[in-house]
């Protein structure tokens, strides 16, 4: 449905009942698309991107790696359990719930493995939580592909729909689902920003100044897996968000995270409703999914990002 910009900003401000605009007539149908239909999906795709693109930056500082985003602790993957479990249980059809929670659970569960499998004498070595990032991962994948072996075609599509990652049929139950461990794990994440800027130049460095390296390394993880699997859980896989964004920002206002933090976090949300809308008129008649949006920008920048990496090190 086309509706005129003009009637969206009175629908908007009738619905909140603001004093302005008042006299503009929006119908009834209107109104309904505008706050069923339009207005979450929009703010589920701000809450996703805004998530992504810190977590994303976090990680990074974390990783001291450029290339790193928040697939490299088995997020995704325990995601995509989780989904699959949910579904091949028929829990998918009896709640909307079952999906995303499961999502969540499997996602939360996958990062406390792979930070378990790291965790030697009381410390995370970078390089070792790395490696076991890498091996949940590949251990979890091939999980969701052997249950997937047993779906009827009906399940498998429904999967399929989930794993690509899109906002469509996003409800406000959703936007409740993921406001409060995104925003909060967000607004956690930008307070101790100074802090990643320390951890950044080296565990003796950090030690040197009398900062607790395991503590805030490990706050900082389960801070940005939370934004992610919150993430992940409304709106399903949706890749190169926490890769491409926080490197752009960072090429634009430099490395620092007192600013790379909320760079990250708006123009996350930003470029994820800007590929929404992209996927949804690009080709009429047809709406491309926002995951495959993502890929399709993110994919070129990656290489970009891996053959300036190799260059640097020749």
């Amino acid at each position: 449905m086309k509706i005129p910009f003009l009637h969206v900003v009175a629908g908007l401000a009738q619905g909140m009942e603001l004093p302005f605009l008042t006299q503009v007539p929006v119908p009834a149908d209107e109104m309904a698309v505008i706050w069923h239909i339009r207005l979450p999906r929009t703010i589920v795709g701000l809450l996703t991107g805004a998530g992504l693109g810190i977590s994303g930056a976090v990680l990074q500082g974390i990783f001291a790696n450029q290339l790193a985003d928040p697939g490299i602790i088995g997020v995704s993957s325990g995601a995509s359990v989780g989904a699959v479990l949910a579904i091949a249980t028929g829990a998918a059809g009896v709640t909307m719930f079952a999906l995303p929670v499961g999502a969540l659970v499997g996602a939360l569960a996958a990062v406390g493995l792979t930070v378990a499998m790291a965790w030697r004498h009381g410390r995370i070595p970078v390089m070792t939580l790395l490696l076991s990032g890498v091996v949940v991962g590949m251990f979890l994948a091939a999980f969701s592909a052997a249950v997937l072996t047993l779906l009827d075609v009906n399940k498998l599509q429904e999967y399929l729909f989930w794993t690509i990652g899109g906002l469509d049929y996003r409800r406000w139950e959703h936007v409740l689902l993921g406001i409060g461990p995104i925003l909060g794990s967000a607004v956690v994440m930008l307070l101790l920003a100074r802090q990643l800027n320390v951890l950044v130049l080296g565990d003796n460095e950090a030690r040197a100044v009398g900062m607790a390296v395991k503590r805030y390394r490990l706050l900082l993880l389960v801070l940005a897996s939370l934004a992610t699997a919150a993430s992940v859980c409304i709106s399903g896989n949706i890749g190169f968000v926490g890769l491409v964004v926080p490197h752009m920002m960072r090429l634009i206002i430099g490395p620092d995270h007192r600013r790379l933090l909320p760079a990250s976090l708006l123009a996350g949300a930003a470029f994820l409703v800007l590929c929404d809308a992209i996927g949804r008129v690009i080709v009429p008649g047809c709406e491309i999914r926002v995951g495959i949006m993502t890929a399709f920008v993110g994919t070129p920048y990656f290489l970009y990002l891996l053959r300036r990496y190799q260059r640097s090190l020749d």
